[in-house]
């Protein structure tokens, strides 16, 4: 090339390389994994997150903390990322999945400053997380899945997550039950369950309803508040004049061609009324419109009629009362058609809500939660989400370990035992990756009041003697016991996805060497 050097990026690119590159990122993904780390444990501190517009979050959800902060670096995404994948797949435990994947960066940094190859980094942590995992499977209490244990799951998930200083235990119960409700051939159907939330009462007036709570009111003042033994119908239409599809004019020359055309509207209207009646429907929800004609001629007929249901509320409406959703009235068939034992409109406050209770095919259940204030029945709708998908993943993936820090204690208890027959500079990873785990139970001692380092220590001593430690929370601080004995209990589904995604994540960070960006 006669000694000219060639460009095969752009002006405006730019590139950073070896251990800038490097260092860059564990930074990165490091401050993402510490803005969360307070929040971990039942004695974790709340974030107040303020959009642009002024919208207020107060939460110590870490995928709701990561999900609304405003992060551009491309490794602290991978952060956030695991800790929305955590969310997706077992619904709880993204705190300490994004804590562990930010400490296993902090060792890594470590490892690399000492010369130690990424490569040989990535090899020790992936066993190391192998190993992580065949301690968690050892843990596994071999006890039926019971109700008192589910519900222990339930408020382990819960306690500090909005639930305020009541028991939680009724929540866990009332959490338990729809779960149950909810189970069919042996699995649990997660979209049977939904959370509803309504301010103006506290969290103890939170109830389970056996069936679907619709956020929605009567299209007409007139129509009855209050149905039993209804005839339900869902339609996917509209009942509204039909609008042409394409662009016309029409001239009217005369009164009578005027009143014509208005008479030929209003039987299509009564039409749609007289369907609905003639199909014996006492209860309508309609996805669509239902224009005020239509809504007054049902309102004389006793009928109670809904509009504007999501797409969502439609069918859990529909497997809730046994129908079919119909998309024409002219297809209406009377198996088409569902039962309630009892349709009601609530008011609450300002609100009107719907509840459709004591279906003919009642599979669907809601928890009807009620909060103080929005901001609280937020967090409350956030924390009994959680619950629900712990004590799902508890029925469903593998049932439930030791809570309260004591499954982290024995798994890089573990690590180290098996640390010591690897062979290289890959003991050096897998020793580091233990170190990343020991971290979860000292901000666990951190957080509630403790000093980590002689939390730790004592957890270790216990660990040794008895098997099983973890650190109980009690009034202003906690002490070492038994979890078990306790009732701190988690899904062993949650440990195993944290350690998976934060190690994918932390190995894939430590292999860039070469961050190239373009405008």
């Amino acid at each position: 090339m006669g000694g000219q050097p060639m460009f095969i990026l752009s002006e405006d690119s730019e590139r950073t390389r070896g251990q800038d590159a490097q260092s860059s990122n564990i930074r990165a993904g490091k401050a993402v994994a510490e803005a969360v780390r307070t929040t971990l444990g039942p004695r974790g501190m709340d974030k107040m997150l303020v959009s642009d517009s002024g919208d207020v979050v107060i939460t110590n959800d870490g995928a709701t903390i990561l999900e609304k902060m405003d992060i551009e670096h491309p490794a602290a995404q991978m952060i956030v990322e695991v800790a929305s994948t955590q969310e997706e797949e077992v619904g709880d435990g993204t705190t300490t999945a994004s804590v562990l994947a930010g400490q296993l960066l902090a060792k890594a940094e470590n490892l690399l400053e000492d010369d130690v190859h990424p490569t040989t980094i990535v090899e020790g942590y992936h066993e190391a997380s192998r190993l992580a995992l065949e301690a968690i499977d050892d843990l596994v209490l071999d006890e039926e899945l019971d109700d008192e244990l589910l519900e222990s799951v339930a408020e382990s998930s819960m306690t500090g997550k909005g639930t305020g200083d009541i028991d939680a235990a009724s929540l866990a119960e009332t959490v338990v039950g729809a779960v149950r409700h909810a189970r069919a051939d042996g699995r649990v159907v997660r979209d049977d369950i939904t959370v509803r939330t309504q301010t103006g009462a506290g969290a103890s007036a939170t109830e389970l309803v056996e069936g679907v709570v619709l956020d929605e009111e009567p299209v007409h003042a007139d129509m009855p508040r209050r149905v039993e033994d209804a005839s339900v119908a869902v339609l996917d239409l509209d009942l509204d004049l039909r609008e042409s599809n394409i662009d016309a004019e029409y001239n009217v020359t005369d009164v009578d061609q005027l009143t014509q055309a208005l008479d030929a509207e209003e039987d299509e209207l009564r039409g749609y009324a007289e369907q609905v009646v003639e199909a014996g429907i006492d209860v309508a929800f309609v996805t669509g419109d239902v224009e005020d004609r239509v809504a007054s001629l049902l309102a004389k007929e006793g009928v109670l009629a809904v509009e504007s249901v999501s797409d969502d509320d439609a069918g859990r409406i529909a497997r809730a009362v046994g129908a079919r959703t119909v998309g024409s009235l002219k297809d209406l068939e009377e198996s088409d058609l569902g039962f309630a034992e009892d349709i009601s409109v609530q008011k609450f406050g300002d609100d009107d809500l719907t509840f459709i209770e004591g279906g003919a095919d009642a599979e669907t259940v809601t928890v009807f939660a009620r909060g103080g204030t929005e901001h609280v029945a937020d967090e409350l709708e956030r924390a009994l989400n959680d619950a629900i998908d712990v004590v799902t993943a508890a029925l469903d993936a593998g049932g439930v370990v030791p809570g309260a820090g004591a499954t982290e204690i024995a798994v890089a208890d573990h690590i180290r035992s098996g640390a010591a027959g690897i062979e290289g500079r890959k003991q050096l990873a897998v020793e580091a990756f233990a170190d990343a785990v020991d971290v979860l139970p000292r901000t666990l001692a951190e957080n509630t009041g403790m000093d980590p380092i002689d939390a730790l220590v004592d957890l270790r001593n216990r660990h040794e003697s008895e098997g099983i430690a973890g650190l109980i929370s009690e009034g202003q601080t906690g002490n070492v016991g038994d979890p078990v004995e306790a009732g701190i209990l988690d899904p062993a589904a949650v440990k195993r996805e944290a350690v998976e995604s934060a190690t994918e994540a932390a190995t894939m960070i430590v292999r860039i060497d070469d961050v190239i960006s373009a405008n």
